[in-house]
């Protein structure tokens, strides 16, 4: 079983930095590609940011690009997400999820974290 357990959310004003840790068990980390997502109260599940295995590629999502940077710690089994410039529009509960396949749909990964919630100020 694969089990994930992010940290590192809270309440910051607009501009504010938040980074984000997501811990999984394990010694087969780096074989899944890690995504983060994002939920705001009422909507779906949005994609924020996912890595390869090896942490070469990564991918973002148009939102978020140029202010948020995901990032993983192989040998330690954590993913993170250093979020900068935040707005009130990144508010939600942020989730890491593990996969098999790079992909943006959250029906593409089946192993999720408990979320953390992100608020930001206006």
């Amino acid at each position: 079983q694969v089990q994930l357990v992010e940290s590192g959310g809270g309440l910051v004003q607009t501009g504010g930095s938040l980074r984000l840790s997501c811990a999984a068990s394990g010694r087969t980390f780096s074989g899944y590609i890690m995504t983060w997502f994002r939920q705001a109260l009422g909507k779906e599940r949005e994609f924020v940011a996912t890595i390869s295995g090896s942490g070469e590629y990564t991918n973002y999502a148009d939102s978020v690009k140029g202010r948020f940077t995901i990032s993983r710690d192989n040998p330690k089994n954590t993913v993170s997400l250093q979020m900068n410039s935040l707005k009130p529009e990144d508010t939600g509960v942020y989730y890491c999820a593990a996969g098999t396949i790079l992909s943006r749909l959250s029906a593409h990964y089946n192993y999720w974290g408990q979320g953390t919630q992100v608020t930001v100020s206006s």
